[in-house]
């Protein structure tokens, strides 16, 4: 064979190769957008809530999971309850491959799914989370020991403080949020969509838990609530755990009233008084909500104070 002929053969096996891999793209983007175009197609009742053209949150096993979709793949925030991974997979669509999730934290709710997903699918938590998920623990409020996690499960990426990563033309900045809801809790931020995801730290409907076994406090949360208030805007829609996508002026007035809580328990734990006492001496009533479970809440909240008593003022004993 000539020389020629060779370079020939190579130039054509070349443009082979480049031809397929354009087609194998293309074949991605069309399987992407088809997805996108499944998600406009359903309807609230679906268990699909629309917020852009590429983002949806759609229902985890009564826990939200926010998705973003990308040529690349889909990005996730919470995976879902145990057992609703092939409802959320299902929700999402038919050729959706999901390429990052993120944790807020630990919590079976969040994380119930993280063992379904591919092998190389990128999990990213905070590093107290994966301390979490990798050891047995108390769970107080159950009087039972959560098992640890099996290592399929746990997040394979972790941070302390801050990181960010783009992806289809989106900036996704996340961060810790200090002993809001547990001592791993973040959020995630995706700022070209304003869109910003904040697990357990926003309550709209469900009674705000303070898990003080990991060191959450409501001192704590209200700190946690603040800086999220400095990431959002008035156009910021603002994705808890569960419940409905708030504004930023719906998050702020839940993070008054606990402003407006912490100001009341710190008052009262500072007289000696004990969750019963504050109960009955109705601490939580005249607020723009009610509890379903106000002592349960009132216990957590006094562990919780007593763990940061230095933060009280100067006449505790």
């Amino acid at each position: 064979m000539s020389q020629t002929s060779n370079r020939h053969g190579v130039l054509a096996a070349s443009s082979l190769r480049s031809r397929r891999d354009l087609l194998k793209g293309a074949l991605g983007a069309c399987a992407v957008w088809a997805s996108f175009r499944a998600l406009g197609a359903q309807q609230p009742s679906d268990g699909v809530r629309r917020l852009t053209d590429r983002m949806a949150v759609v229902d985890g096993g009564g826990s939200n999971v926010l998705a973003f979709f990308t040529d690349e793949g889909v990005v996730l925030v919470d995976g879902g309850a145990p057992k609703s991974f092939d409802t959320v997979i299902a929700s999402l669509g038919a050729h959706a491959k999901v390429q990052t999730l993120f944790n807020t934290h630990h919590h079976i709710d969040q994380t119930g799914n993280n063992d379904r997903f591919p092998a190389g699918t990128r999990i990213i938590a905070h590093k107290r989370t994966l301390e979490w998920m990798s050891a047995d623990h108390w769970i107080q409020a159950e009087d039972r020991y959560e098992r640890a996690r099996p290592a399929v499960a746990r997040p394979r990426e972790t941070f302390l403080i801050t990181g960010s990563l783009k992806t289809g033309g989106e900036r996704i900045d996340y961060g810790h949020l200090i002993l809001a809801h547990t001592n791993g809790d973040i959020y995630v931020y995706f700022r070209n969509a304003n869109v910003l995801a904040v697990g357990d730290v926003a309550s709209p409907l469900r009674d705000p838990a303070l898990d003080y076994l990991t060191g959450a406090w409501i001192g704590g949360r209200v700190d946690s609530m603040d800086i999220l208030l400095e990431l959002a805007n008035e156009q910021t829609r603002i994705v808890p755990a569960y419940g409905p996508v708030m504004s930023k002026a719906e998050f702020k007035a839940e993070r008054d009233m606990m402003e407006e809580v912490r100001t009341r328990l710190f008052d009262r734990v500072r007289e000696g008084d004990s969750p019963k006492d504050m109960l009955e001496r109705g601490v939580l009533k005249g607020l723009a909500r009610t509890w379903k479970d106000p002592y349960r809440f009132l216990y957590d909240a006094a562990k919780g104070l007593w763990a940061h008593h230095d933060k009280l003022g100067p006449n505790v004993v």
